[in-house]
């Protein structure tokens, strides 16, 4: 990339990350804005892989209270109320929103036809091809961003750091150089590369997260970490895995062992079926799901895409059950920010999974996840359009970076050490493993601030299960800065 034209978005807010809340954080924004996107665009998105779908009350028998209430239920006492009602309240206008943009949400009769997930208590879920909502959502989104002239796209682009001077943001660093700006949303994703097993893409490693950390941003709830039950089982069993979306047990698929037993109640939330299905395969057993029986739809036709999943490794989902195990699929932390997408250092937001907004409280409930991004996207473009910007840096000062290293021994301890069931010793191991490499190893960071979280609750709440504290106590947030963990000065000043 050449330096003219560096100079020439000199100034312009930048956007980390292209999923769903970079996208549309773009789309809202009224003036002339950069992303950044180390894949092509459209690619390496955890959004892309969303099947299930967007939730909305749009229902007759439905509402924006019924709505809430199933959240605030899921989240097990750490949701933010007046944060769910607003997004709950929001998401029919969304959906309006998608519909006028061209997104085709599937029809039956003519009417918008709506799916039934776990822990909802009505059908509110707009799906799209059965199990490709995700995908169709996004590309949506990027022919209006190709279509517009103020967006530009730097692709194969990554973040490499951010430069604070007098604590507000002043520029950016990035693998092709250093962009002055005085507003950066950070939309870069979740963490599921940090685990062995993961439903997200490679790339997903909460690098921005990281580089908002050492920029002093304020993280919160990281110690929540959100295992889809149901991912295909392959044979490697580590990296990427296909999800089996929550919709197929909505459908009515069961959840069985070797024995062909049901062993739990397959619409209860995700921690609790995440957990017994843990439970049943440190037993010795084999689970499945079988969806041969989905009432009057085949599965092939309502599933086109997980059908693809299973053939790829030999299952025949009409035929046969669905080898299943729990992989990370989603992080309810991530960076605090207000009802603006504001963090904690003046001229950062973040929206999407790198934030945490309080929505999801202790446990995601399915489907809020794109709802969530579309919307803190939004607001977060509409703040940082009434924000007076700084006059932009000519150049670069001298500013530490990490170098994003990526050591491959930390998917193996977070799995181990802060996967579904945790405990004192565990943690406390992975906490001092990373922490000599928090300073050059985004990965390592964000590691020890998801194990010094964890060490903090010392409760099981949601998705955070402590073996040596099972019980429930009262409903706090933990919440950290990088002056919280227990490094030497010298990486922090």
């Amino acid at each position: 990339m050449s330096k003219a034209l560096l100079s020439a978005l000199a100034g312009q807010p930048v956007i980390v990350g292209a999923g769903l809340a970079g996208l549309s954080a773009a789309l809202h924004l009224r003036q002339p804005c950069v992303i950044l996107t180390p894949s092509p665009l459209g690619l390496e998105a955890a959004s892309s892989l969303a099947q299930g779908g967007i939730a909305a009350a749009i229902g007759s028998d439905d509402s924006p209270e019924l709505h809430a209430a199933d959240t605030l239920a899921a989240g097990a006492g750490l949701s933010v109320p007046e944060v769910v009602r607003r997004v709950t309240t929001a998401a029919p206008q969304v959906i309006q929103t998608l519909l006028d943009w061209g997104v085709p949400f599937a029809r039956k009769d003519g009417v918008l036809d709506l799916h039934l997930e776990a822990a909802h208590s009505r059908k509110r879920i707009l799906h799209i091809g059965g199990d490709g909502s995700g995908a169709a959502i996004m590309q949506t989104l990027i022919r209006r961003v190709q279509a517009r002239e103020n967006i530009t796209v730097l692709e194969g682009t990554s973040l490499k750091g951010l430069m604070v001077q007098d604590s507000r943001l002043r520029g950016v660093h990035t693998s092709a150089g250093f962009l002055p700006t005085s507003a950066c949303l950070v939309a870069s994703g979740g963490i599921g590369a940090l685990y062995n097993e993961a439903t997200s893409p490679s790339t997903v490693s909460g690098s921005g997260l990281a580089h908002a950390a050492r920029a002093g941003a304020r993280v919160a709830d990281m110690e929540f970490t959100q295992f889809h039950p149901t991912a295909l089982k392959t044979g490697s069993m580590t990296g990427r895995r296909p999800l089996v979306s929550e919709a197929v047990r909505g459908a009515g698929a069961i959840l069985v062992d070797e024995r062909n037993e049901r062993f739990t109640d397959e619409l209860e939330s995700r921690d609790v079926v995440a957990r017994a299905i843990f439970a049943h395969i440190r037993e010795g057993h084999d689970v499945f799901l079988d969806g041969r029986r989905l009432g009057e739809t085949v599965f092939s036709q309502q599933f086109p895409a997980i059908t693809a999943a299973c053939h790829a490794i030999g299952v025949d989902p009409e035929k046969s059950p669905i080898p299943v195990s729990p992989a990370m699929h989603y992080h309810m932390g991530g960076l605090d920010v207000d009802a603006r997408g504001r963090t904690s250092v003046s001229g950062l937001w973040a929206a999407g999974e790198a934030a945490c907004t309080g929505l999801h409280g202790a446990n995601r409930l399915a489907s809020n996840s794109l709802l969530e991004a579309f919307l803190t996207g939004q607001w977060a473009a509409e703040d940082i359009d009434h924000v007076d910007p700084q006059p932009a840096l000519l150049r670069s000062v001298t500013t530490r970076q990490a170098h994003s290293q990526f050591s491959g021994q930390i998917p193996k301890l977070m799995s181990e050490y802060a996967g579904i069931l945790r405990d004192e010793t565990g943690l406390q191991t992975l906490l001092h493993a990373v922490l000599p490499d928090i300073e050059t190893n985004d990965g390592a960071l964000v590691a020890a601030l998801v194990a010094q979280s964890a060490l903090k609750r010392r409760e099981s709440r949601g998705s955070h299960y402590r073996t040596d504290y099972p019980e429930i106590t009262d409903p706090y947030r933990t919440s950290l800065t990088l002056s919280d963990l227990p490094v030497p000065e010298r990486l922090l000043s």
